[in-house]
């Protein structure tokens, strides 16, 4: 009888253990999607701290990390709230700003309006991205749900600027303890919190459970580091990446039919350019400029290069940009550049460095455009870097050429003619080219500052007729944007301005 007991209660035991396995067996079915999204992108993470790594690979992590005090509505262009549930425009220099009550960091600390001040206070001070809030001339606390934000004149894109992620809200406590913790180890608000980093390869994220949207959908996020494309597509075909970002031209049609994959493709609002440094010769010279901008056939690069997606750039910023006006491609002419080089006192051409990040279809670009300038004399050696190299030693205006790529993330021609053209400018925030001319920085400044939308459409109009005479740049092609996904992803949606975020993003098993 004992031994009929003992052997019963082994049994019941035995059927319990199986019945809970059962149930986590049962939940995972019913649930049916991955615990893992993974990404591919080109380039690593260049900085955590959003008023620091403001280019679009540090973005599309450190973007699931951090919000803003509102936001843009990936479809619609909308601007809708985010850490602030709710505002009103007081005056035309005045915005006030509502905070969520019960928002808390991934720390626990409870996000209140002395971290919205702080964190703005910060941006305007950062060398790298005050152009993106230094129209701000104030952020006042008027209790702890509530700032008010003045700003130094009438300037229409304001919530738009507050948007771009970075603006982003920062803990108080944390960075004051230690500014620069954020370059490694970022708190923020967002529906991901920071894990890990293994530097050039990848990135992890965790949910934040307690996102005041809710969950994300999928608990882990991690962004691998692959700089060549045609690899990242490879990935994407073996299964060993869920969603690859920017995906090579000639893997285009590769991924569209592929009854695994899908592809994601709409037009961008990146322009890829050139920028002379104009602190060096022979790029000091207005016509060696021009020269190079006049050998340049951005028709061919797009057709063989680009495989005939995307289109010619005229200007650096992309027709869907408002305040664009197209002053034309430039004429593609190896005969008249040649001429503009006698003229310059360069009959005989010269030798010069391009330099680009290592994405591959950047290095291409480049190669091409070596070849087109050996037709006019000028030798040119392609030195291709690392992304985090190449940004700094641009900065620093080591360069004598540089192959940039540059998204207008507000829609307002503001974010790019400040950011690349302002003297103010140089260096970090974005004007590589050094330009310092005393009408750009007027026409610059009044499009930014005028209230009177008439008068800001006149401004740009200008600024883009000056700027195609100085030729600082050489605007080479406005870009597609795509991204290819395993057909299990489910609402993946693409953003035009490049930050996708995956909160809402699931895979099925």
């Amino acid at each position: 009888m004992k031994k009929m007991l003992t052997l019963l209660l082994v049994l019941l035991c035995s059927t319990v253990l199986f019945a809970g396995g059962a149930t986590e067996s049962t939940k995972s079915a019913v649930t049916g999607y991955k615990d893992t999204i993974t990404i591919g992108q080109g380039a690593d993470v260049t900085s955590f701290d959003p008023h620091i790594g403001k280019e679009t690979p540090a973005v599309a992590v450190t973007n699931h990390i951090f919000d803003t005090l509102v936001d843009t509505d990936p479809v619609t262009g909308d601007i809708v709230p985010q850490i602030a549930e709710k505002w009103e425009v007081v005056s035309p220099v005045s915005y006030r700003f509502f905070i969520r009550k019960g928002l808390t960091f991934h720390n626990g600390e409870e996000l209140k309006a002395d971290d919205v001040k702080f964190s703005l206070d910060r941006a305007i001070a950062s060398a790298s991205v005050s152009y993106i809030v230094d129209f701000i001339k104030e952020v006042k606390i008027e209790d702890d749900y509530t700032v008010l934000v003045t700003t130094k004149a009438p300037y229409g894109p304001t919530l738009s600027n507050l948007a771009v992620p970075f603006a982003a809200i920062v803990p108080k406590d944390y960075v004051s303890a230690n500014p620069d913790i954020l370059k490694t180890k970022p708190i923020g608000s967002g529906p991901y919190k920071f894990v890990s980093w293994a530097q050039s390869d990848n990135a992890r994220l965790e949910a934040f459970d307690a996102y005041y949207k809710g969950a994300p959908q999928t608990k882990n996020l991690v962004v691998k580091v692959i700089p060549e494309a045609a690899q990242r597509t490879i990935a994407l075909e073996t299964g060993e990446l869920d969603i690859s970002y920017d995906i090579l031209v000639s893997d285009l049609k590769r991924v569209k039919e592929n009854k695994n994959l899908q592809l994601f493709e709409a037009p961008s609002l990146t322009c890829f350019y050139i920028s002379f440094n104009m602190r060096k010769a022979p790029f000091d010279n207005q016509k060696v400029r021009q020269a190079i901008n006049m050998a340049i056939d951005r028709q061919l690069l797009v057709d063989t290069v680009n495989s005939g997606t995307g289109a010619p750039a005229d200007e650096i910023i992309a027709p869907a940009v408002f305040g664009y006006y197209s002053t034309g491609v430039w004429e593609y002419s190896p005969a008249k550049a040649k001429a503009l080089l006698a003229e310059a006192g360069y009959p005989n051409g010269f030798e010069c460095t391009l330099w680009v990040n290592n994405n591959q279809t950047r290095v291409e670009m480049c190669q091409a455009i070596q070849e087109m300038l050996r037709e006019i004399g000028i030798t040119v050696k392609v030195e291709v870097m690392e992304f985090g190299t190449f940004i700094s030693r641009s900065t620093a205006g080591e360069h004598d050429m540089g192959y940039f790529g540059w998204v207008t993330s507000t829609k307002d021609a503001d974010y790019t003619y400040y950011s690349l053209e302002h003297s103010s400018q140089q260096g970090a925030p974005g004007n590589r080219s050094f330009i310092a001319d005393a009408e750009v920085d007027r026409l610059v400044m009044l499009g930014k500052t005028s209230a009177d939308l008439a008068v800001r459409v006149q401004a740009y109009k200008d600024l883009a007729l000056t700027l195609k005479k100085i030729a600082n740049n050489a605007p080479i092609i406005y870009t597609a944007i795509t991204a290819g996904a395993n057909k299990k992803v489910e609402g993946f949606i693409l953003d035009p301005i490049g930050y996708h975020r995956l909160e809402t993003v699931k895979v099925s098993k």
